[in-house]
């Protein structure tokens, strides 16, 4: 098999080195090129066709913003995967960054030296690297494993970083998984996907009066194409969970806001939910639902992570489960791991409607294969489509 080819973008010369580290530690990762700012990233693209870049935004001569400006000038497209400060001002440019057409981004470590703790965020880095540069390999004619391959090794670093530090060692001293490990990739094989389970539901599907969505890894652009179409005659309210940090959501609710027609806002704790109304789960917060007499309101909290997310999907499909039961609609989309799949099974089982992305138009095929596999997804919908078949659904089955 072929490796997903890899150009990390940084002012830093030790950043660029640290990055480069934890890319080529991962077998069916090779980094091709290094570039300093956006100029140089621009003269060495000329010669080489990378899977994916890693961009860092503060740069001198050309910052990442500029050079996304220019890749959208010149239809370079390149999935890039943007390196971001979790200031609020990094914050805004990083929305910018995604409407220039920026794939994703991961929130570099706060405090101290961003450069020694670059290592927290390894997971992020090889996850995403391997979700964009894994659709752009295949558009550049390469056969490359599927993500599952790739989380492997990270479960295998995770286990080892246990270990040392069970020993009393330093984690630091264990970064390299040792080729014994791993199958290599001549001998890989992807895992099959198994037959949805069958579920009957306890009702039939009732009036919808709320929608749900979780999404992950691939999910910023996948809602702004999705909320660009929604009906803006849509009555029903939608509750979002998006895999994001603490510092982000406001500034991505207003970005989706500005592109949705209908009201898209970070959700609140204790308001009042009411229809045609979006809300994006805070960074770092779940998002639930409670019934306080007639009316809906949103309740944040502070729970532990579930499936080491926070938001989590789960939570929230377990929420609508709970108050709304078969009158509601649950939607799993683009993500990796399995957040989401187990409660919109629970959904469905109380006779909620359920739709799911497909593995074509699916960044990672992960949420939303685990969601069909348990029978929990009705129907399975292209990103193109998806609002489409939200819209229909949400008018026939309106509350009188």
């Amino acid at each position: 098999m072929d490796k997903i080819s890899v150009v990390v973008c940084d002012d830093s010369a030790l950043m660029r080195n640290v990055i480069t580290k934890i890319v080529e530690e991962i077998d069916g990762f090779e980094v091709i090129a290094k570039a300093e700012n956006g100029v140089d990233l621009l003269e060495k693209l000329e010669n080489i066709r990378p899977d994916v870049i890693l961009l860092d935004i503060e740069m001198p001569k050309m910052n990442g913003l500029e050079f996304l400006a220019v890749c959208k000038q010149r239809r370079i497209r390149i999935p890039v995967i943007i390196l971001s400060s979790i200031a609020k001002e990094g914050a805004a440019v990083t929305m910018k960054c995604l409407e220039l057409g920026a794939a994703d981004f991961i929130t570099k470590p706060g405090g101290g030296s961003v450069t020694l703790k670059i290592s927290d965020v390894s997971n992020e880095i090889v996850e995403y690297i391997a979700a964009y540069g894994r659709t752009q390999a295949f558009i550049n004619g390469k056969h490359v494993p599927d993500p599952d391959y790739f989380q492997h090794q990270i479960k295998l670093k995770e286990a080892a970083r246990f270990v040392a530090q069970k020993k009393g060692e330093s984690a630091a001293k264990l970064v390299t998984i040792s080729q014994n490990d791993i199958s290599p990739l001549s001998t890989y094989i992807p895992s099959k996907s198994k037959e949805p389970e069958v579920i009957v539901p306890e009702k039939e599907g009732g009036p919808i009066e709320i929608i749900a969505i979780g999404v992950s890894t691939g999910g910023p652009n996948a809602l702004r194409e999705m909320f660009k179409k929604l009906d803006p005659n849509l009555s029903q309210p939608v509750l979002v969970v998006q895999h994001m940090p603490a510092g982000f959501t406001k500034e991505f609710a207003e970005s989706l806001n500005a592109i949705c027609p209908l009201t898209v806002t970070e959700a609140q704790d204790s308001e009042k939910i009411t229809n045609g109304h979006i809300y994006i789960a805070p960074g770092s917060h779940h998002l639930t639902v409670e019934r306080r007499g007639v009316f809906n309101y949103i309740k944040i909290t502070d729970e532990p992570p579930r499936n080491g997310h926070r938001p989590s999907c789960d939570v929230l499909f377990e929420s609508v489960a709970k108050v709304f039961g078969n009158r509601a609609l649950g939607v799993i989309m683009t993500g990796m791991g399995r957040d989401g799949a187990t409660q919109l099974a629970q959904m469905r089982k109380k006779g909620a409607w359920t739709l799911g992305q497909d593995e074509k138009s699916s960044i990672v095929y992960g949420m939303p294969k685990v969601a069909y596999e348990l029978g929990a997804v009705q129907k399975q919908v292209s990103l193109d489509s998806l609002a489409a078949e939200i819209n229909a659904l949400a008018k026939e089955h309106l509350v009188h």
